[in-house]
C-alpha cells in the first residue's frame, strides 16, 4: 500500500473543488474520487451510460459497476455534488463514449493524466495530493462524520479493519482525544 495520506481539511478539500470548478471535466474527475471511494482505475472505466440516464438526459442517482481489483459488483449512490457536477459536463451526448474523456484522442484519460490533473490542481492550493489520497479522503472524512468504521471497511471491499485503519489514517492524536472524551 503506498504512503498518501487523506486530505484532513474539510476547508482544504472544498479549496480543490473550487479550484477546478472551471474545469468541469476536472471537477468531475475529482468529485467521484472524494465521493465514492471508487480506485482511479475505476473511475476512468465509467461510460457516460454508467452515470447518465439517456432516456431523461439527466445524471443518474446511483451508479453499478464491478470493481477491476477486487471484481465485486458494487452500487453506489451518487452525492448531490457529484449529480450537480455532472450536470455541468456532458462530454459526448454518445452511449458508451468514456465519460472523463481526452478531448484529443476520444478515448478515457490515462491515469498518469488524471494524476497531473489532481496533483497540479492539489499543488495551486498548496497541497500533495494523489488520486489515491482522494479516496482515502473519503474514509476519512465519512470517519470524522460519525459512519462507522465497519462501514467504511466494507465500502472499501477491505479484508480486516487494520487495513481500514491505516487508510483512515487514524493518527495518536485521535486515540488520545478517544481516551480524554471518555465520561463515566
Amino acid at each position: 500500500m503506498s504512503l498518501t495520506e487523506p486530505i484532513r481539511s474539510p476547508i482544504a478539500v472544498r479549496r480543490l473543488l473550487k479550484s477546478l470548478q472551471n474545469h468541469p471535466r476536472n471537477y468531475v474527475l475529482v468529485s467521484l474520487c472524494l465521493h465514492t471511494a471508487l480506485r482511479i482505475s475505476d473511475i476512468l472505466r465509467l461510460g457516460t451510460n454508467d452515470v447518465y440516464d439517456f432516456a431523461t438526459g439527466k445524471p443518474r442517482t446511483e451508479i453499478s459497476l464491478t470493481e477491476s481489483k477486487t471484481k465485486k459488483r458494487k452500487t453506489i449512490a451518487l452525492h448531490k455534488n457529484v449529480i450537480s457536477a455532472l450536470k455541468k459536463y456532458r462530454p459526448q451526448a454518445k452511449p458508451n463514449a468514456p465519460l472523463i474523456l481526452n478531448a484529443h484522442t476520444g478515448n478515457a484519460i490515462s491515469r498518469v493524466q488524471a494524476y497531473r490533473i489532481i496533483s497540479l490542481a492539489a499543488k495551486d492550493i498548496g497541497q500533495r495530493t494523489s488520486c489515491h489520497s482522494l479516496r482515502k479522503t473519503f474514509g476519512y472524512h465519512s470517519w470524522q462524520n460519525g459512519v462507522c468504521p465497519i462501514i467504511v471497511m466494507n465500502i472499501y471491499n477491505h479484508s480486516s479493519m487494520k487495513i481500514t485503519e491505516r487508510y483512515l489514517g487514524i493518527q495518536q492524536d485521535h486515540l488520545n482525544t478517544a481516551y480524554l472524551a471518555l465520561r463515566i
